[in-house]
């Protein structure tokens, strides 16, 4: 069995603890393994706070933009994406690769959310849409807790 979701929120500090809570019933009920879970929704709140602050947006007065969480859970996988519509990541020397390794200092208040992300998932891909906005993706292999309900056999 497979379950997947996907929210259209707005870019407002508010959306973020919502998409972590959906992300973490959404594993609890299936039965994932707590650890697992929690990893996943850290990575997931650290993508949703790089698409409020960063993901562009209307002017002063304005509505907000919004930013897209889609969630995969299938089979021994979970995979996890969240699409903005700012101007995404800077080209580094004319490569479209985006490459988060190089961290930010630790007295710094705000810059390690990607290497935070590479580090709690597995697979983790950092991309643009050319003209649409940025796309953090990220995926974990999962471990399910004793009689789960949709442990795969």
């Amino acid at each position: 069995m497979s379950i997947w979701w996907s929210l259209h929120l707005r870019r407002e500090a508010a959306s973020i603890p919502l998409a972590r809570r959906l992300l973490l019933g959404t594993m609890e009920t299936a039965g994932v393994d707590p650890d697992i879970s929690f990893d996943l929704s850290v990575a997931l709140s650290e993508a949703c706070a790089n698409a409020v602050e960063h993901g562009g947006g209307p002017g002063p007065g304005e509505t907000p933009g919004a930013y897209r969480v889609t969630a995969y859970l299938d089979g021994e996988k979970c995979r996890i994406e969240v699409a903005d519509s700012g101007p995404g990541f800077p080209a580094r020397q004319g490569r479209t690769r985006i490459r988060a390794r190089t961290q930010a200092p630790t007295t710094a208040e705000s810059g390690r959310g990607l290497c935070l992300i590479e580090q709690l998932a597995d697979h983790v891909h950092f991309g643009n849409r050319p003209g649409r906005g940025a796309v953090v993706s990220f995926d974990k292999v999962l471990k399910w807790r004793e009689g789960a309900l949709l442990k795969v056999s």
